[in-house]
């Protein structure tokens, strides 16, 4: 799930709303200014409901959000990066950029949601009654003990065992201990939230032809459940298929490199050729790898500034950077594609470039095991040792 809105970044990590989260939040602002706080609490000013709704929606924001992070501590934790984090309709994705490496990390990753959400209920339900016994305002009292209530229902509801929720998280941490078999786990766990989201469906419709109201939210979360359970399916299988194949077996070398000094006028006019991957690590003197330049940065960059703009300046840089040792399954790297460097994975090692691995190299491999593209949109490439033409290693010719 990508991100609608960016909000920046918080202790290094991209944070982000999908589009969903806007209807929950206007729903919470409107319902309590409105509808829940006028009638159960009777007798105070439009202005008073209305900036109570608007604190309960930023107070709600700041849940899911906090339910987010505390997934993103864990997993680093755990030697786990996190690349970004996307809050949706009732929860929010931490986008990794790697796998846990045993069941009980794992477990402790996925977990952690729904205990910071239970943390956060019974903070707030205790902040609730202590400014109730200093005397606060009603409407305070009130904003509180519905934000309590609403952290319970994000626990409850991200604990049941389905995928993508958390629950399904924790289903996949046990049966990849019980089994051994992680990708069968994923597997199984992504199959939960299938059969979840249309159970949801199912009572949504039942709900809308009593003409009931509440089986339009319900319809709506399955639908958004389907879907997510769906891609995750879809990736379960594919990296299940993937597990035996190692990074070395796939990626295309050797790698073209440049160097961080050069200018970005050098590099595209020493490109009249099309690249294979349309990156190009930029090296240091030494040879060291310290960032990935793309020909769409470089095409961004304004052409009265290219003779002056190095390409150091323009590379994304390292920690932005997905990357992969020679010995390492395959099936990993559909956690670490990163929009920053178009999907493209450097295999290293140490410091030295090896490799470089395209989404259309993973699309290849699944393509030749009979299984769906991997990764849409991609066309396969040809076998990582069949160089196209146009292409030329370092210490080569370029093409005239």
């Amino acid at each position: 799930m990508n991100a609608t809105i960016p909000l920046g970044r918080i202790a290094g990590v991209r944070v982000g709303l999908h589009w969903s989260v806007a209807g929950i939040v206007a729903l919470v602002a409107v319902g309590l200014a409105y509808v829940q706080l006028p009638t159960a609490f009777p007798g105070h000013s439009p202005f008073s409901y209305a900036l109570a709704g608007v604190a309960a929606a930023a107070l709600l924001l700041g849940s899911l959000l906090t339910h987010e992070l505390a997934h993103a501590v864990v997993a680093r934790r755990n030697a786990v990066d996190v690349d970004g984090i996307t809050l949706w309709l009732l929860g929010g994705v931490a986008h990794l950029r790697g796998e846990a490496r045993t069941p009980g990390a794992d477990l402790r990753i996925a977990g952690i949601g729904p205990m910071t959400s239970g943390a956060l209920a019974l903070a707030f339900g205790l902040l609730g009654w202590l400014v109730h016994l200093a005397g606060a305002h009603v409407l305070i009292v009130a904003v509180l003990g519905y934000m309590a209530l609403l952290n319970i229902v994000l626990a409850v509801f991200n604990v049941l065992p389905a995928a993508p929720l958390d629950g399904g998280r924790v289903l996949r941490a046990v049966l990849w201990w019980w089994r051994g078999d992680r990708y069968r786990a994923a597997l199984w766990s992504a199959r939960a939230g299938l059969g979840l989201g249309g159970l949801l469906v199912l009572g949504g419709v039942v709900q809308l032809a009593r003409q009931s109201a509440e089986g339009l939210w319900s319809t709506l979360l399955g639908l958004f459940l389907l879907a997510m359970a769906g891609a995750e399916t879809r990736q379960a299988r594919i990296a299940a298929a993937l597990a035996s194949t190692l990074v070395g077996d796939v990626m295309s070398h050797p790698v073209e490199t440049a160097s961080g000094h050069s200018t970005v006028e050098k590099l595209l006019s020493g490109s009249a050729a099309p690249l294979r991957h349309q990156q190009v690590p930029i090296v240091d003197h030494a040879g060291s790898v310290q960032g990935v330049v793309s020909l769409r940065r470089l095409h961004a960059v304004p052409a009265d500034q290219r003779s002056t703009t190095t390409l150091r300046e323009v590379a994304a840089p390292m920690e932005r950077v997905p990357t992969a040792r020679t010995d390492e399954p395959l099936s990993g790297m559909l956690a670490r594609l990163s929009s920053i460097t178009d999907g493209h994975i450097l295999v290293l090692s140490g410091s030295d470039v090896l490799g470089i691995i395209a989404p259309s190299d993973i699309n290849r491999v699944a393509a030749e095991r009979g299984l769906p593209t991997a990764l849409p949109g991609v066309t396969p490439s040809p076998k990582a040792t069949e160089p196209p033409p146009n292409w030329w290693y370092p210490g080569q010719q370029g093409p005239r």
